[in-house]
């Protein structure tokens, strides 16, 4: 048997250190420039060329979602978000090889789940939404495991930009706290509910510890409240301790105008026009976007966070609202000037295909739906659309040799 020697085992010891050290650095140094992404929510794992395409329009990261993936058991990765035990093998080895791939293509990569232990995703829960986790601080428990685990498993995954903790929480929506409420409400409501179950920054400094105490360097992103509002950092009074955090929002409003649903009334709201937010119908338009996002900017600089610690983590609109590139537009220019990273929703999506903005205005090819039925691979061509215009512009100049 081939044996070590100890001078030997000390250097490769030591090597192994560098080379880990040389990878956080890598990690922290990312994000210290604006980075420009997609996300992807697609009910099979990327195969590598779904990775090329995305990072050939310049891409440098991609927000990966496995919630859709078929599991081996109730819920992928965790086997069961009623009852978690450990990590499914399969599935961990099924995330891993696509993370492989993306690393392959020249991307990062931030792992987004859409579920949690006593959390699960609302479309994997037959369309509820699942309070659980915010209704007994005693429920953060396997949801901190979880979260250890995932991270032990992959802290030296090559290729892993950042563990975006949950996707879109909303402690507030059962919890009192009305969606969009004025930053003086929600700073009230927080004055009650801090320390208790809903308290989503102490939520995430929880599951942080659980993370640092098996891997000190992979970044963490967390999202804003109330799914991801821009406007719901408001009641946070601080940031979180750890500094390797990074702040998400997600920007769809105003949701009436923007969603499928509007696409199906019988006269859209236009954009820019006037249409309902927050209880009221107001003027939206390039104006009124930045307004909205200011909230954002005047809550970070309020406690001294960099912009390159904020991130747009998903925004967008239906594809078939007429003046979708416009809005698309209008968001990006707020958040470029911000120096905001960013990614879209979504790219070449084979589950939805309202924001495939590379498929234009035109109805999806019947072959996309043939597809998703039979559990195949979807088969429809893109290509840059006008609608597409205004991401692909702003990744296209940036991309960097790998």
């Amino acid at each position: 048997m081939f044996k070590i020697s100890v001078p030997s085992l000390a250097v490769a010891m030591a090597l192994s250190a560098s080379v880990q050290a040389a990878e956080a650095a890598d990690l922290a140094a990312f994000w210290t420039t604006t980075q420009r992404g997609g996300n992807s929510f697609n009910r099979l794992p990327p195969d590598a060329h779904y990775y090329e395409a995305l990072r050939g329009y310049g891409a440098s990261w991609v927000r990966l979602s496995y919630d859709k993936w078929k599991p081996a058991q109730r819920d992928f990765l965790m086997g069961n978000a009623d009852d978690y035990q450990q990590l499914v093998a399969s599935d961990l080895a099924t995330l891993q090889a696509s993370v492989a791939k993306a690393h392959a293509a020249g991307l990062k990569v931030v792992i987004a789940p859409l579920s949690l232990p006593l959390s699960r995703w609302s479309q994997n829960n037959q369309g509820q939404f699942d309070d659980r986790i915010w209704q007994d601080r005693a429920h953060w428990k396997t949801a901190g495991q979880f979260w250890q685990d995932l991270a032990r498993a992959l802290k030296d995954t090559p290729g892993i930009a950042a563990y975006n903790l949950i996707n879109e929480p909303a402690p507030e929506k059962q919890g009192g706290m009305p969606e969009h409420a004025s930053a003086q409400a929600m700073q009230a409501w927080y004055a009650k509910a801090k320390g208790g179950s809903r308290d989503l920054p102490a939520f995430y400094q929880y599951l942080i510890a659980q993370i640092r105490a098996v891997d000190p360097d992979t970044p963490i992103m967390v999202d804003s409240g109330w799914y991801g509002a821009a406007d719901a950092f408001a009641y946070w009074p601080e940031a979180l301790a750890d500094k390797r955090v990074l702040y998400s929002f997600h920007m769809y409003e105003p949701y009436q105008a923007t969603s499928t649903p509007n696409m199906k009334r019988k006269q859209p709201y236009r954009y820019p026009g006037e249409v309902p937010f927050a209880g009221k119908t107001q003027p939206w338009n390039q104006q009124r976007v930045a307004q909205y996002l200011g909230a954002v900017n005047s809550w970070a600089r309020s406690l001294a966070i960099a912009p390159e610690q904020i991130v747009m983590g998903e925004f967008g609109c239906v594809r078939m609202l007429g003046s979708c590139s416009q809005y698309l537009d209008d968001v990006l220019s707020y958040t470029e000037d911000k120096r905001y990273h960013w990614a879209f929703y979504s790219f070449r999506e084979d589950a939805w295909d309202a924001m495939d903005y590379e498929l234009g205005q035109a109805k999806v090819d019947w072959r996309y739906w043939d597809a998703m039925e039979k559990g195949l691979p979807d088969p429809v061509k893109r290509s840059a659309t006008p609608e597409f215009e205004p991401i692909r512009k702003r990744l296209q100049p940036r991309l960097q040799p790998r």
